[in-house]
């Protein structure tokens, strides 16, 4: 049987099959950010093992609590900060230049086809989009990820979700993402790559198509994963230009990640979005999920646009269509963070900025503080958050508060009406 393109990757980075089905392989890129890291640090230090096996391959950044708001997120800021001027990594992105690390780690290049790269954060499956195998680990493996470049996986089982059908005006890669976990369950892809693909896949941005992958462990993968075409050498062209002669070249070169004709997946689920609606989130579990039309006239505290799920310039270039001329109600508040300082000053030049401000919106600065509740728009106990992140746990965004996750799209139709409802993009 041939193989999947999660397979190709362990087989061409494999190092060491110490017992059964569990492999070591060798890692192209650790990424590291200010919350999961510094227990890492302390712990080597303390055992007298203050080393990284590359610092090329290591990229940092704080950007959870992001400038720090209290004595303790400031000292993590520093044990990060320090040990990056301590062995000299030269990605480090410190405070005015920092975004969200699943934003500003693709902008920069250090995601590509046939990657195997590691990270103490869930979400690090988002950088899948790109043909990589990326998955979130503990801090032990962290540790030795940063020490040796290396981290022990269970050769991966593949899930290949085809998806299938039209997508209808309004609808987009949120929603799609967030019926497959509806369909499959919190624990329906548990110890599995789920390999997306189909002609709607294939269709995708790259930023949508990190939407998809980033929320792939909220099915329980071990990470998400696309294949490598055109468009991702498009997005990775400004960093990989100097490395081929033509696109076409890098495109033959990323080909060989492709899975074979023949490879074995655990299943083939197919799932035909031609009558998908916008979705939205109830409950306290991502797989709970309805159409936005089944929670109409919900009523909400708060709106928030970003994260590393939908804080891309596509994803304010769609929130602002809808609130151009346009204010929020009077019974919410409403936040946006641009995901990283290059996506700002995108959406500053195309007046995108300007559209928030106007309808009443407070901007903030790159940051993942809303999303798990830190900074930057924490919940009250009590209040409701139609949010653009990617989890719905009680108390995800502050003790006591409801999110329902929606696309931006609906986010900004919610923050005018001042309940969730659809945005006049769907057609429905």
């Amino acid at each position: 049987m041939g193989k999947t393109i999660a397979r190709k990757i362990f087989d061409s980075h494999s190092i060491d099959n110490p017992a059964g089905d569990i492999h070591v392989i060798r890692l192209d890129a650790v990424f590291c950010h200010e919350i999961t890291t510094p227990a890492a640090i302390n712990d080597l230090v303390s055992r007298g093992k203050d080393r990284i096996f590359d610092p090329s391959k290591i990229k940092a950044v704080i950007d959870h609590v992001t400038p720090a708001k209290d004595s303790k997120t400031a000292l993590q800021g520093k044990i990060l900060r320090d040990w990056a001027r301590r062995h000299k990594i030269a990605d480090f992105f410190d405070i005015g230049k920092n975004g969200v690390c699943h934003a500003i780690f693709p902008e920069k290049g250090f995601a590509r086809p046939g990657f195997t790269i590691i990270m103490g954060d869930s979400h690090t499956c988002t950088h899948g989009a790109f043909g990589a195998f990326a998955a979130g680990v503990g801090t032990t493996d962290l540790e030795v990820g940063i020490l040796k470049g290396v981290c022990a996986f269970r050769y991966p089982k593949t899930i290949k979700i085809d998806v299938v059908g039209t997508l209808r005006p309004g609808v987009f890669a949120k929603d799609v993402i967030l019926h497959i976990i509806g369909e499959i369950g919190v624990s329906g892809a548990t110890d599995h790559v789920i390999e997306f693909a189909g002609p709607i896949v294939e269709d995708m941005s790259m930023e949508a198509r990190m939407t998809l992958c980033n929320m792939a462990v909220e099915a329980g993968a071990t990470s998400g994963i696309c294949c490598p075409d055109m468009t991702t050498v498009d997005y990775l062209w400004p960093h990989i230009e100097n490395e081929f002669s033509s696109k076409a070249e890098a495109l033959n070169k990323y080909s060989c990640f492709l899975p074979d004709a023949d490879a074995e997946y655990e299943s083939v689920i197919s799932i035909d979005i031609s009558d998908l609606s916008p979705q939205v989130t109830f409950g306290f579990l991502p797989e709970n999920v309805k159409p936005v039309s089944g929670m109409e006239k919900t009523p909400v505290d708060q709106v928030y646009i970003g994260s590393c799920t939908n804080g891309r310039i596509e994803d304010l270039e769609v929130a602002a269509k809808i609130l151009e001329g346009r204010h929020i109600a009077d019974s919410l508040r409403a936040i946006v963070s641009p995901a990283t300082p290059e996506i700002y000053r995108k959406a500053l030049e195309k007046g995108i900025i300007k559209v928030f401000m106007d309808a009443g919106f407070c901007v903030t600065n790159p940051t993942c503080g809303a999303c798990l509740g830190m900074s930057n728009g924490v919940l009250a106990k009590g209040e409701v958050c139609a949010s653009t992140t990617n989890r719905n746990f009680n108390g995800r965004m502050g003790k006591g508060g409801m999110v329902h996750l929606m696309s931006p799209a609906t986010a900004a139709a919610t923050a005018i009406a001042g309940y969730i409802t659809n945005s006049e993009l769907y057609e429905g």
